[in-house]
């Protein structure tokens, strides 16, 4: 386990070598250094697999460092704040009810849960936090679930290009006709003074576009995959609906959505011990730091009980994830659906989404998943 024993993994990506650090503790503290570990170097480079080859757009505030990045951080938070509110909660009701209605009626046939399920969901969903028309979602389901990179092709630019030109329409539509959408708000929005340049608003949009895609459709369905092998943790929630809350931190913690995140170096300096070269990157991973054995009592059991649960799987410091208001509104309303109105998740044939780095693999989620939803 190298976690326990050298506290770090070297990797090779695409020719650009990796320290992936691996503890809980050693994670929190690299990732609060950000003046040692960057994220505002080349646009791309701090993805982990890099995003260099396939894009030059700076994703914001993602990557941008103090203190531009206080500017741009205070100016979208409230945004994403909403899905606090009840009416947008409602909306996020309405769209699983809805799918969940369609799954139950049609409980003899087999659904594909990743492209039918969890893509329209998170598709759906996303209108609401965007305040954009409903109908916009069946643009974005029929990009399939990753919006930079081709099935075929990581390395494809061009499936960038089709959300690059996406994006330059709506913010052209915007400031002809201004509305309430985020484009309109970013349009009329000013940080330290200055009004954002349309490949500022360009750099938010991907980031909220790629930033919550993979890492829904992984959450809702690992929970489908989840509750059809433990139907008494879905017994569980069904007779205390106030556990629902532990239960969205803790399969979040046990699935870690993201894997990891990349800094890059400003200077040499060291991470548990090891050295770190100027210029070279590191990888904050999440996904091994959710399951740190020195601070999570059976780290790799799901307890839906479990009350100390400090995970970073929607990131640490300045640049924790801005959209995790809204997944863990649309994971909770999930999961209280599944609860009231499923008595069992039957899965048929399914192909995991198998991660390899080095000599660790890493189960991610699914490329497809056949469920059959049944009526309580």
């Amino acid at each position: 386990m190298h976690r326990c024993d050298e506290g770090v993994l070297a990797i090779d990506d695409q020719s650009d070598p990796v320290t992936i650090v691996l503890g809980l503790k050693e994670v929190r503290k690299a990732a609060h250094n950000w003046k040692l570990f960057q994220s505002g170097a080349k646009p791309g480079r701090i993805v982990v697999p890099s995003e260099v080859a396939i894009r030059d757009i700076r994703q914001i505030p993602f990557e941008v460092d103090p203190p531009a990045h206080k500017g741009f951080r205070t100016l979208l938070e409230p945004w994403f704040k909403r899905p606090l509110e009840d009416s947008y909660q409602a909306r996020l009701n309405s769209i699983v009810s809805d799918m969940l209605d369609s799954l139950l009626t049609n409980s003899n046939t087999y659904t594909e849960a990743v492209n039918e399920i969890a893509l329209v969901v998170q598709s759906q969903a996303l209108t609401t936090l965007l305040n954009v028309p409903f109908a916009e979602a069946a643009t974005w389901i029929s990009w399939g679930t990753h919006v930079f990179r081709s099935d075929d092709n990581p390395l494809d630019a061009g499936k960038a290009n089709v959300l690059y030109d996406y994006l330059d329409k709506q913010i052209a539509k915007a400031k002809q006709v201004p509305g309430k959408d985020i484009y309109s708000q970013l349009l009329a929005a000013e940080v330290e003074g200055k009004a954002l340049t349309d490949e500022e608003i360009k750099g938010i949009m991907v980031l909220t576009f790629a930033g919550g895609r993979d890492t829904v459709i992984n959450a809702l369905t690992n929970t489908l995959a989840y509750f059809s092998e433990n139907k008494d943790d879905l017994a569980l929630l069904r007779t205390q609906p106030e556990l629902v809350n532990n239960a969205v931190e803790e399969l979040i913690r046990y699935f870690s959505p993201l894997t990891h995140m990349g800094r890059v170096a400003t200077a040499d300096g060291e991470v548990n011990g090891h050295q770190v070269e100027n210029d070279t990157r590191i990888s904050l991973c999440w996904a091994s730091a959710n399951r740190d054995e020195n601070v999570f009592e059976n780290p790799n059991l799901v307890d839906l009980t479990r009350k100390t649960n400090p995970h970073v799987a929607f990131g640490f410091g300045i640049h924790n994830c801005l959209g995790a208001t809204h997944a863990r509104a649309l994971l909770r309303i999930w999961i209280l659906q599944l609860t009231q109105r499923v008595s069992a998740i039957e899965v048929g044939q399914y192909e995991e989404n198998i991660e390899i780095w080095g000599d660790v693999k890493r189960k991610v989620g699914f490329h497809s998943l056949n469920v059959r939803l049944h009526k309580l």
